[in-house]
């Protein structure tokens, strides 16, 4: 006992009895252990004491390391989760402080993209903005829109669907906002591509385009000889809306003379402007089942009209096909022809209901964005006679005293072609292209795009961008000339029809049909503005939708050029 005791004694540091009576008298006044121990006559009571008191102690030190551990690891934790969310924060494309509820709902106006590319001076080309309860990226740069179509395309191929667009399922069978990776998808671009758009397609109806568009000029010329101004965007529109469905359908269905071809004028751009217009459904999900605006009841109305209008072809081919007794020759066979055989059969490929609806999708940029075009492009050279004589003696100067502008002249004309060019840059069809929606957290010039944020390419904006343009408010053919740009997705500073596997399907047909009238309104007549308005003066007005259009049509007063010819 005595050697535990001694062993004690020399671990603590006190190697005889007086230590430890000193020891246990300056432990008194702090009410030590050892002054315990002194009153203990037992030695054996004395280290079992002490032993006990020593396991206490070991006991709260290791629950007070344990504790500390544990509160480490908290703040480390804590601290790296802050750090990762700062920096996440910091990686966010800028944009304007937000209001609680509407976000920036506040800072668009009736022109979204205008507003959008007014913010985009300020808080650059990715700029985020809070719309209600959407959160949405606006691209406004050539750098930015190569990453969203080309780099990073098949991550943002989504779509985002305004309720109008719901509100008719049009979402569920359109080629314009499946998914690519759908079936049904893959078979209507397979389609469209197939017997609309293949360069031997549109080789096929070379003639089809040139008697459509002979048609207009004389009309034009008829308004001519009475010295009436005509409406451009009207008679423009007749003439796509016959070469679309004359592909389709092989039959007119606009008349230059007859309020019908108004109406469908009226339903393609009322389905057009219903499901581009601002909606508040489709910013706060708790109002879909109201239709404040009246968008949803105003594309339901039109689209069904449109709709009845195709049921009514589709059927009269069927019964018209019953009455003949030979089988139509394969070569005579039109659009709606191949789809009423991928209809019927007992492995039918296409319901009628997907019929209607890709249908509708061939009208609508068949006619509205063609006719547009041709319009705002008039408009501009209306606005800039200078261009207008360039462009009209550069006509001249090919066609010479033939009389018709034919397709095959497109190609010696590079001023008419920078004129187009440049309409598309000033004025594009789509202004934001179609919405894209991203599937996975995706990274745009640095800047992360989180899942399921809305993502709109301002190509209105990318078109006026002085970095890349100079002057570029401007109506300036000329920049194009000697130049390789062109609108078909290779150029990201002017695509209007898009890029990449959304690019537009029917982009083939509408290079060739918009120049070839263009280039024969301005042939075959000059041009001047009705009761003598002057250019400066031309009400250059837009209207936003999902297309772009002329708040009001333009009128222009056609002045027959006497040394042409005009068969």
């Amino acid at each position: 006992m005595s050697s535990l005791v001694d062993h004690f004694l020399f671990s603590t540091g006190l190697t005889n009895p007086e230590e430890i009576t000193g020891a246990s008298a300056e432990s008194t006044s702090s009410g030590g252990l050892l002054c315990e121990a002194n009153k203990l006559t037992n030695p054996g009571e004395f280290l079992l004491s002490l032993k006990n008191t020593h396991m206490d102690i070991i006991s709260g030190q290791a629950l007070l390391l344990f504790f500390c551990f544990i509160l480490s690891c908290f703040l480390i934790f804590t601290t790296v989760r802050s750090r990762r969310s700062s920096r996440g924060a910091a990686k966010l494309p800028p944009g304007p402080p937000r209001l609680p509820i509407i976000g920036n709902m506040h800072l668009v106006g009736k022109n979204p993209h205008r507003s959008f590319a007014h913010l985009s001076k300020t808080y650059g080309p990715v700029m985020s903005i809070k719309l209600g309860c959407l959160n949405t990226v606006v691209i406004a740069s050539p750098n930015a829109a190569r990453e969203v179509l080309r780099t990073h395309d098949q991550i943002l191929s989504g779509r985002y669907f305004s309720e109008a667009l719901r509100s008719i399922d049009h979402h569920s069978f359109s080629v314009a906002w499946l998914h690519p990776s759908s079936p049904l998808w893959r078979l209507l671009r397979k389609i469209s591509v197939t017997h609309l758009f293949s360069p031997q397609r549109i080789e096929a109806t070379q003639a089809l385009r040139m008697k459509k568009v002979q048609e207009l000029i004389n009309f034009v010329s008829e308004c001519s000889d009475r010295e009436e101004a005509v409406d451009i965007s009207r008679a423009s529109f007749v003439t796509a809306l016959n070469i679309i469905s004359n592909i389709l359908f092989s039959v007119d269905l606009g008349n230059y003379d007859s309020r019908k071809s108004s109406d469908f004028q009226d339903m393609v751009i009322g389905v057009m402007e219903s499901v581009g217009n601002t909606d508040l459904a489709n910013y706060f999900p708790f109002m879909r089942f109201l239709d404040v605006q009246g968008n949803r009841k105003k594309v339901k109305d039109c689209s069904e009209r449109l709709f009845r209008a195709f049921r009514g072809l589709y059927d009269d081919r069927i019964k018209g096909n019953s009455l003949q007794m030979e089988n139509k020759d394969v070569s005579s066979k039109d659009f709606l022809d191949a789809l009423i055989d991928l209809n019927q059969g007992d492995e039918a490929e296409l319901n009628i209901n997907q019929i209607e609806h890709l249908l509708l999708d061939l009208f609508s940029a068949g006619t509205d964005t063609n006719s547009s075009t041709v319009e705002w492009a008039m408009a501009e050279l209306l606005q800039n006679p200078k261009a207008m004589t360039k462009v009209q003696d550069e006509i001249d100067s090919v066609i010479g005293q033939n009389g018709v502008v034919q397709e095959s002249d497109i190609s010696q004309l590079p001023y008419l072609q920078a004129v187009v060019k440049e309409t598309f840059r000033l004025h594009p069809s789509a202004p934001l292209l179609l919405p894209r929606k991203a599937e996975t957290d995706v990274e745009i010039l640095g800047f992360l795009v989180p899942k399921d944020t809305q993502v709109l390419v301002n190509v209105w904006a990318v078109g006026r961008d002085p970095s890349t343009w100079e002057n570029p408010n401007r109506f300036e053919p000329e920049r194009f000339l000697g130049k390789d740009t062109d609108v078909k997705g290779r150029d990201y500073e002017l695509t209007p029809f898009g890029a990449g596997r959304r690019i537009c399907p029917g982009l083939p047909l509408a290079v060739k049909t918009v120049p070839l009238m263009l280039a024969s309104l301005l042939y075959s007549f000059d041009w001047k503005l009705p009761n003598g308005v002057a250019s400066g003066d031309l009400d250059m007005d837009e209207s936003f939708g999902l297309t772009l259009h002329k708040t009001n049509a333009l009128h222009a007063v056609p002045v027959p050029v006497k040394k042409r010819v005009i068969s």
